[in-house]
């Protein structure tokens, strides 16, 4: 097998990193105090959500062309560079104003997604990605190691890797990854996602964490995967409500916490579990074919800056395996993606075969 020929990064990546969170689920439910391993209807209800999504992908795959990609000229390297340092200086500010370091700190941690940080992140993310897809040069490498230290900072493991891996994506496409620099950049992610996770689980107040970061990791899949083990019974119950909220003011995760584990905690709940909950299998299903669809689709734009969006959108699919899609800030990509396919819609075509 030529290695060479195989593109890591297609839209099925994502069934790929679900089956892998699964099985470290499954092993972690049996290590890690858990009552029982994960119940059958948990793991055919995942597999049956990859067969969708992988239908979405393989029906544009098949069945849209693309006979081009607009490049977006108005972008210049200076403006980039400026907005790039902007969401740095802006996070250090947010940093300065929560008067801390919330990684270090469970109660900072608590306060440390401001306004500043919905306005510094995604600006960042989205800004190193276009530059780096549209005027690469080594030296703004720097720029990425050090967004992804500063945001580290406010202790979210996803930070880290929507940055350093949306990154990678994009220099992957770019053909810009030796060998070497792909294990080196492979390994930042691991070490920098293992270590933001366990310095934040350490700093969690009244709490003995016996676990080194590795099992942590194992034990955080399990106990995700439980909590939508419990949103099952429970699926369609909630009417839209948890969609609602994504678009308000309301915090999604902390009332999933209140209504499936009925105490005040801020849960991640997996890709599947706030939509299921909502709307049940059907609002499953329409989610992870939309996912196919709209990942495949961006996935044939991949040029210029469109290299840069698929690498955002996909990072942060892969992300919300655990977390779940209940951030605003995050769908904004998904709507960048969606104006790059309107700036582009004369050049995608049906193909009638």
């Amino acid at each position: 097998m030529n290695l060479k020929k195989i593109d890591f990064f297609n839209p099925m990546i994502v069934v790929v990193a679900i089956l892998a969170f699964l099985i470290m689920g499954y092993i972690g439910s049996f290590n890690y105090r858990f009552e029982d391993p994960l119940k059958p209807e948990v793991i055919l209800t995942i597999l049956f959500s990859c067969l969708i999504f992988a239908i979405g992908v393989l029906a544009v795959k098949y069945k849209v062309n693309i006979s081009d990609v607009k490049e977006i000229g108005f972008l210049s390297e200076r403006i980039l560079v400026v907005l790039v340092l902007m969401a740095l200086m802006l996070q250090g500010l947010n940093l300065v104003l929560i008067g801390g370091i919330p990684l270090f700190n469970s109660v900072l941690k608590s306060n440390a997604t401001t306004n500043i940080w919905r306005i510094a992140y995604p600006l960042f993310l989205i800004m190193i990605n276009i530059l780096l897809a549209k005027y690469y040069d080594r030296k703004y490498l720097l720029l990425v190691a050090l967004g992804a230290l500063i945001f580290g900072l406010n202790g979210y493991r996803t930070s880290v890797l929507g940055i350093l891996g949306s990154s990678f994506i994009t220099l992957y496409y770019l053909d810009k990854i030796s060998r070497k620099m792909g294990i080196i950049f492979v390994l930042v992610i691991a070490v920098g996602i293992m270590a933001v996770g366990y310095i934040a689980s350490q700093s969690i107040a009244n709490q003995n964490w016996t676990l080194n970061p590795l099992e942590l990791i194992f034990y955080r899949a399990a106990f995700t995967l439980e909590v939508f083990e419990k949103i099952i019974p429970l699926g369609a119950s909630t009417h839209g409500h948890i969609l609602s909220m994504i678009f308000s003011s309301g915090s999604p995760r902390t009332f999933i916490g209140e209504y499936v584990l009925h105490y005040t905690v801020c849960l991640t709940s997996t890709l599947f579990g706030p939509v299921y909950l909502d709307f049940g299998l059907i609002g499953l299903t329409i989610q992870m074919l939309f996912m196919g669809l709209f990942l495949e689709l961006i996935y044939k734009l991949k040029k210029d800056i469109g290299v840069g969006i698929y690498s955002i959108i996909l990072t942060h699919t892969i992300i919300w395996i655990e977390t779940g899609p209940t951030d605003i800030m995050i769908w904004f990509l998904y709507l960048l993606g969606l104006i790059l396919i309107i700036i582009n819609f004369d050049y995608i075509s049906l193909n009638k075969d």
